[in-house]
C-alpha cells in the first residue's frame, strides 16, 4: 500500500534538509531544476522542487499520469538513469514533455524506503544538453537520494503516527470514552471532607495513564477541547454535593491564559472551585495567566500549585502566582515517616505557607505512618489511597 503524505503536516527540519539536498545536487550538476516526485494513485506528484528560475516549469503539488512521465520509465528500466541529451533518445522523444519544457539533460534515480518500497524519484533536468554527465554523477545522485529518502520516510512515519493520535483522541471526544472520578480531600482540624479532586479515567484502548492522553491531545491540537470537556463533566457534581464541598480541577496554564477555563466556569459558583496548576507545565507568560485569573479569584475561586517539591517549576509557580493552596507532591509524602530529608523539606514548605497565609495539602498518603508524620509537622489537609481512593460521583455522595 502506498504511503501518501499529501495532506499531512510537515516536519520543518526534515523538509529543509530535503531542500538542501536538492539545491546541492542541482548546483553541482549545473542543472536548472531538481525535484522529488511521489508515486501515488497512478500519478506522479511533485513534492519538492528546487529551480534556478523563480518561475520553474513545474511546481510543488503539480501532478501528471505516471505512465506519461520519465520517472516511471526510469524505474522500469525503459529509460536510462543518466541522459546527457534526451533529444538523442527515441524513447524519450515519445513523451510530449521532452519538447514542451524542453528536457535535454536528465538524471534520475528511484527513492526507496527501508522496506524496499519505492516512494518516487530524485531527479534533475535542464533545457540544455550536458554531455559531461557520467557514472560519478549518478553515484552522487544515489547518495543524495538515499539521504533524502531517510528524511522523507521519517517525516511520513511521524505524520502517520500524528494522524493516528489525532483520530484516537477525536474518537475519545466524540464518544465520551472517559469518566470522572473524585478523590476525597480531608481536613483533620475540622475532621471532615472539605473537597474532592476530579480525575479522569479513559476507557478507550490503548489503556494508559491520563497524563499520556492529555499530552497526546495537546500534541495533535486537541488539548484544550479535551481538557475543557472533562472539566465540564466534572463540575456537574457540584449540583449533587453539599454547598461546603469544593471540587478541585486540574488545568493547564495555556487554558487559563487563552480564556478557555473562564468560559467554562462562567456560570459556576467559583467559591466551590479550586484550580490546580501542575508543576510539570511551564508558564511562559505569568502576567497573562495572572490577569486571566484575577476576575475569577475576586469571585471566590482558589488557586492551587500542584506537585510542589517535585522540581524547580513548582517553586517558581508558588512565588509568581501567590496560590491559596500548595499541594505536596507524592514524592515528598511517600516514606516521609522514615526519611528525615523529606520531612525537612515538607516542614520548610509548611513554614513558608504559614508565613504567606497559604494552606498545604498532602497528596498520595498511603499509610497511617505517613499521615501521622504529616500531622506532626502541621499538614492538616490530605488525600491519598489510605484516606480514600478515587470514586464515582454516587460513591462520593454516599461517603459524605
Amino acid at each position: 500500500m502506498a504511503i501518501s503524505s499529501e495532506k499531512l503536516p510537515s516536519n520543518d527540519d526534515d523538509v529543509d534538509l530535503v531542500y538542501d539536498a536538492l539545491r546541492a545536487i542541482r548546483s553541482h550538476l549545473r542543472m536548472e531544476v531538481a525535484f522529488i516526485s511521489e508515486f501515488a494513485f497512478g500519478k506522479r506528484y511533485f513534492r519538492y522542487v528546487d529551480a534556478i528560475s523563480e518561475n520553474p516549469p513545474i511546481r510543488v503539488g503539480d501532478s501528471n499520469p505516471l505512465e506519461e512521465s520519465y520517472c516511471q520509465q526510469i524505474v522500469n528500466g525503459s529509460l536510462p538513469e543518466v541522459i546527457p541529451d534526451a533529444w538523442l533518445i527515441p524513447a524519450a522523444m515519445d513523451f510530449p514533455v521532452t519538447k514542451a519544457l524542453p528536457v535535454r539533460a536528465h538524471i534520475s534515480v528511484p527513492i526507496r524506503f527501508s522496506s524496499g518500497q519505492i516512494y518516487g524519484t530524485f531527479c534533475c533536468f535542464s533545457s540544455k544538453p550536458n554531455y559531461s554527465l557520467d557514472k560519478r554523477d549518478l553515484l552522487m545522485m544515489r547518495t543524495f537520494a538515499d539521504f533524502a529518502s531517510r528524511q522523507i520516510e521519517r517525516r511520513i512515519i511521524s505524520e502517520i503516527a500524528c494522524k493516528e493520535k489525532f483520530e484516537r483522541v477525536r474518537f475519545v471526544l466524540d464518544t465520551s470514552a472517559y469518566k470522572i472520578v473524585y478523590q476525597p480531600i480531608f481536613n483533620f482540624e475540622d475532621d471532615r471532607i472539605v473537597g474532592f479532586e476530579s480525575l479522569t479515567r479513559f476507557s478507550h484502548l490503548p489503556m494508559r495513564s491520563p497524563d499520556i492522553w492529555f499530552a497526546e491531545a495537546e500534541e495533535v491540537g486537541l488539548g484544550e477541547e479535551l481538557e475543557m470537556a472533562v472539566i465540564k463533566k466534572a463540575i456537574v457534581a457540584l449540583h449533587h454535593l453539599p454547598q461546603h464541598i469544593y471540587i478541585s480541577l486540574n488545568v493547564s496554564p495555556d487554558n487559563i491564559a487563552n480564556g478557555a477555563i473562564a468560559r467554562v466556569l462562567e456560570n459556576v459558583p467559583l467559591d466551590r472551585i479550586v484550580l490546580e496548576v501542575t508543576e510539570h507545565t511551564a508558564i511562559s507568560d505569568y502576567p497573562r495567566v495572572l490577569s486571566m485569573l484575577e476576575p475569577l479569584r475576586s469571585k471566590g475561586l482558589r488557586l492551587a500549585v500542584d506537585d510542589a517539591g517535585a522540581g524547580y517549576s513548582s517553586f517558581r509557580h508558588i512565588l509568581q502566582m501567590h496560590p491559596d493552596l500548595i499541594k505536596l507532591d507524592i514524592y515528598l509524602v511517600r516514606h516521609i515517616d522514615t526519611d528525615c530529608k523529606l520531612r525537612a523539606l515538607a516542614k520548610a514548605l509548611v513554614s513558608f505557607a504559614d508565613e504567606t497565609a497559604v494552606k498545604v495539602i498532602a497528596e498520595g498518603v498511603e499509610t497511617l505512618e505517613e499521615l501521622d508524620s504529616l500531622l506532626r509537622i502541621r499538614v492538616n489537609n490530605a488525600q491519598g489511597y489510605f484516606l480514600g481512593r478515587p470514586m464515582e460521583m454516587e460513591a462520593a455522595m454516599a461517603l459524605l
